[in-house]
């Protein structure tokens, strides 16, 4: 282990410091007031009918003030809950700590190697758990490889994934014929990736800029992908009066990036003209050996995909002449030709690196959603097949009605004949 400090409880926790507890339940306390559904109609649901009695949930999970939520709203269900870092870089220690101080058993810390990252996934899964919540597929996939026994025999119940990276990875897993349990990809759900997606990873363009003080007007920002995510970062990186330029491999939403009115260019050409380069793809080499000698004297690299291979970060260390940190996790890159980049975080999720991640609330409606298909996985799971489940529609939308509710926004309701009209074939011209 390199952490030099760290606090821990074995079998119920490994946390930095449990002494940050007070500072992490008030920061708990802060995101509960701005997530509503999560915290009070679900929580005081959850509170009375427990319906995780005698259930152990594991997450993999950033471990912020808005995943500490969803934790304890599980624990208010009567599970025991279990979480374990999704991203070395992205623990809020304080949070990992007041969790800890509250029966959540969390193993986590901020700047964990990757041998510590998958001993706290492997202490969550030697607890045996019944429902795994993941970010980014390695909970998920760590069980299929070294806990199979949990597979074979039905302890695991069901699965969720959160993210667009780790739905790609399970979808190619279930086309290999390689995906052994049930899994929610709780992404792909409306309520989740229309809002903290779009709006979240948005936003979180703002927040992974923060620590670089910069000027985003006039400046020229190119943003590699144009899925939910990127479309929303995009938007509000020209709200601040940047030049936007898109890169996209996709030719529909290399079209919708087009008649947005962004101006899409391959990353070869992009490269070269920008100030400021952001990934958020899902895929590895976007910025790459041959683009690194290309870049403008001052550009800033950050990424906001789950991985840290979007940006090329060991190739950019390898070439070198010298690497040097300027402030917390800013990293000054000297390339051979005497020009100056700024890396952010690594490569690995800026937003949450730099920041506190997504705001609470967008995270309210997603961690709605995994609270209720915790719930509809405990009551149905003898039902479940093996490979890709889709969120239930009324799930969804039961998410979206209370979110609307809790802000005081009425919307229309179907009359008898307009549902009929809609769901039927009858009535033509």
């Amino acid at each position: 282990m390199n952490v030099i400090y760290m606090d821990a409880k074995e079998g119920m926790y490994k946390v930095a410091d449990i002494k940050l507890a007070e500072k992490g339940r008030e920061s708990i306390y802060v995101a509960a007031r701005k997530m509503p559904v999560t915290c009070k109609v679900l929580r005081e649901r959850f509170a009375k009918e427990k319906p995780l009695k005698g259930i152990k949930v594991a997450g993999c999970l950033h471990i912020t003030k808005e995943t500490a939520n969803l934790a304890l709203t599980l624990k208010e269900g009567g599970a025991e809950v279990l979480l374990c870092g999704s991203n070395p870089l992205s623990t809020q220690d304080d949070t990992a700590a007041a969790l800890a101080e509250q029966g959540i058993k969390v193993f986590a810390w901020h700047g964990n190697t990757s041998e510590e990252f998958y001993w706290c996934i492997k202490e969550c899964l030697k607890q045996k758990p019944n429902i795994l919540i993941d970010d980014g597929a390695d909970l998920i996939v760590t069980a299929h490889k070294e806990f199979p026994e949990l597979i074979k025999s039905g302890t695991i119940m069901g699965c969720q994934e959160e993210t667009t990276t780790g739905v790609k990875r399970f979808k190619a897993m279930d086309e290999a014929k390689q995906l052994k349990v049930p899994l929610f990809p709780v992404n792909d759900a409306r309520c989740k990736n229309e809002f903290d997606n779009e709006l979240g990873t948005g936003q979180g363009v703002l927040s992974a800029i923060q620590g670089m003080h910069i000027l985003m007007a006039g400046k020229v920002v190119v943003v590699a992908g144009f899925g939910h995510c990127g479309s929303g970062m995009a938007l509000r990186a020209r709200g601040l009066g940047a030049q936007v330029l898109v890169t996209e491999v996709d030719p529909i939403q290399a079209l919708k990036a087009v008649f947005a009115g962004y101006r899409v260019v391959p990353m070869d050409e992009a490269c070269k003209e920008a100030d400021v380069i952001f990934t958020v793809t899902g895929c590895k080499d976007v910025v790459t050996t041959k683009h690194f000698d290309m870049l403008k004297d001052g550009c800033i690299l950050g990424n906001l995909g789950h991985f840290d291979v979007e940006v090329a970060t060991k190739k950019l260390y390898e070439i070198a002449k010298d690497r040097k940190p300027i402030r917390k996790d800013v990293e000054e890159i000297t390339l051979k030709n005497g020009r100056k980049v700024y890396l952010l975080g690594q490569g690995r999720l800026a937003n949450l690196v730099l920041t506190e991640g997504h705001p609470s609330e967008v995270m309210d409606m997603s961690f709605g959603l995994q609270s209720l298909i915790s719930e509809f996985i405990v009551k149905n799971y003898k039902t479940f097949k093996p490979g890709m489940i889709d969120v239930p529609k009324d799930i969804d939308d039961k998410v979206g009605l209370l979110k609307l509710d809790a802000m005081g926004i009425k919307i229309d309701k179907l009359s008898e004949v307009q549902y009929k009209y809609i769901h039927g074939y009858e009535e033509g011209t």
